[in-house]
Protein backbone atom coordinates (compact mmCIF):
# COMPACT_ATOMS: atom_id res chain seq x y z
CA UNK A 1 0.00 0.00 0.00
CA UNK A 2 1.29 3.32 -1.00
CA UNK A 3 0.29 6.23 1.28
CA UNK A 4 0.76 9.87 0.35
CA UNK A 5 3.58 11.52 2.26
CA UNK A 6 2.49 13.29 5.45
CA UNK A 7 2.96 17.02 5.52
CA UNK A 8 4.71 18.42 8.50
CA UNK A 9 2.34 20.28 10.80
CA UNK A 10 3.43 23.87 10.96
CA UNK A 11 3.11 25.66 14.30
CA UNK A 12 2.71 29.38 14.81
CA UNK A 13 0.17 32.12 15.18
CA UNK A 14 -2.33 33.34 12.68
CA UNK A 15 -2.40 36.97 11.61
CA UNK A 16 -5.60 37.55 13.59
CA UNK A 17 -4.03 36.22 16.78
CA UNK A 18 -0.99 38.46 16.32
CA UNK A 19 -3.20 41.51 15.71
CA UNK A 20 -5.30 40.78 18.81
CA UNK A 21 -2.14 40.43 20.91
CA UNK A 22 -0.78 43.72 19.55
CA UNK A 23 -4.09 45.43 20.33
CA UNK A 24 -3.99 44.18 23.93
CA UNK A 25 -0.40 45.33 24.36
CA UNK A 26 -1.24 48.76 22.88
CA UNK A 27 -4.16 49.22 25.29
CA UNK A 28 -1.98 48.23 28.26
CA UNK A 29 0.76 50.66 27.18
CA UNK A 30 -1.76 53.50 26.79
CA UNK A 31 -3.12 52.85 30.30
CA UNK A 32 0.43 52.93 31.69
CA UNK A 33 1.16 56.16 29.85
CA UNK A 34 -1.96 57.81 31.24
CA UNK A 35 -1.07 56.71 34.79
CA UNK A 36 2.46 58.06 34.39
CA UNK A 37 1.12 61.35 33.05
CA UNK A 38 -1.26 61.69 36.01
CA UNK A 39 1.58 61.05 38.47
CA UNK A 40 3.76 63.66 36.75
CA UNK A 41 1.00 66.27 36.84
CA UNK A 42 0.32 65.53 40.52
CA UNK A 43 4.00 65.93 41.39
CA UNK A 44 4.11 69.27 39.53
CA UNK A 45 0.97 70.45 41.35
CA UNK A 46 2.46 69.51 44.73
CA UNK A 47 5.63 71.40 43.87
CA UNK A 48 3.61 74.48 42.82
CA UNK A 49 1.57 74.40 46.03
CA UNK A 50 4.69 74.07 48.20
CA UNK A 51 6.39 77.03 46.51
CA UNK A 52 3.17 79.08 46.64
CA UNK A 53 2.83 78.27 50.34
CA UNK A 54 6.31 79.69 50.96
CA UNK A 55 5.38 82.89 49.11
CA UNK A 56 2.10 83.32 51.00
CA UNK A 57 3.65 82.58 54.39
CA UNK A 58 6.45 85.08 53.73
CA UNK A 59 3.96 87.86 53.01
CA UNK A 60 1.77 87.02 56.01
CA UNK A 61 4.81 86.90 58.33
CA UNK A 62 5.91 90.33 57.01
CA UNK A 63 2.46 91.67 57.87
CA UNK A 64 2.48 90.11 61.35
CA UNK A 65 5.99 91.40 62.12
CA UNK A 66 5.32 94.98 61.08
CA UNK A 67 4.76 97.39 63.96
CA UNK A 68 1.52 98.83 62.56
CA UNK A 69 -1.89 97.63 61.48
CA UNK A 70 -2.03 96.89 57.76
CA UNK A 71 -4.01 99.37 55.68
CA UNK A 72 -7.31 98.13 54.32
CA UNK A 73 -7.05 97.43 50.61
CA UNK A 74 -5.39 95.23 48.02
CA UNK A 75 -1.80 95.01 46.87
CA UNK A 76 0.32 92.68 44.76
CA UNK A 77 3.86 91.52 45.41
CA UNK A 78 6.09 89.44 43.13
CA UNK A 79 7.62 86.31 44.63
CA UNK A 80 10.28 84.05 43.17
CA UNK A 81 10.84 80.60 44.63
CA UNK A 82 13.10 77.93 43.08
CA UNK A 83 13.26 79.82 39.81
CA UNK A 84 9.45 80.06 39.56
CA UNK A 85 7.79 83.47 39.51
CA UNK A 86 4.50 83.94 41.36
CA UNK A 87 2.34 86.96 42.16
CA UNK A 88 1.01 87.29 45.71
CA UNK A 89 -2.17 89.34 46.14
CA UNK A 90 -2.50 90.72 49.66
CA UNK A 91 -6.10 91.52 50.55
CA UNK A 92 -6.71 93.34 53.85
CA UNK A 93 -10.31 93.60 55.11
CA UNK A 94 -11.81 94.98 58.30
CA UNK A 95 -13.41 92.71 60.90
CA UNK A 96 -16.34 93.45 63.21
CA UNK A 97 -13.79 94.19 65.93
CA UNK A 98 -11.82 97.32 64.91
CA UNK A 99 -8.74 96.02 66.74
CA UNK A 100 -8.29 93.24 64.18
CA UNK A 101 -7.92 92.95 60.41
CA UNK A 102 -8.26 89.94 58.17
CA UNK A 103 -5.33 89.45 55.78
CA UNK A 104 -5.59 87.06 52.82
CA UNK A 105 -2.61 86.10 50.69
CA UNK A 106 -3.61 84.62 47.34
CA UNK A 107 -0.79 83.24 45.20
CA UNK A 108 -1.23 83.30 41.42
CA UNK A 109 0.77 81.58 38.72
CA UNK A 110 0.05 83.99 35.89
CA UNK A 111 -3.72 84.30 36.16
CA UNK A 112 -4.38 80.87 37.70
CA UNK A 113 -4.81 80.78 41.49
CA UNK A 114 -2.55 78.27 43.22
CA UNK A 115 -3.13 78.83 46.94
CA UNK A 116 -4.88 81.14 49.40
CA UNK A 117 -3.92 81.60 53.07
CA UNK A 118 -5.59 83.85 55.64
CA UNK A 119 -4.69 85.26 59.02
CA UNK A 120 -5.96 87.81 61.52
CA UNK A 121 -3.70 90.66 62.59
CA UNK A 122 -4.35 92.63 65.77
CA UNK A 123 -3.15 95.91 67.23
CA UNK A 124 0.04 95.76 69.24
Amino acid sequence: MNCPPLRAVQGGFTLVEVLVALGIVAIALMAGLQATSALTQNAQRQSDVLLAHLCAENELVKTRLSRQMPAIGDSTQPCEQAGRRFEVSIIVRPTPNPSFRRVDAQVLDGTAPVLRLSTIVGRR
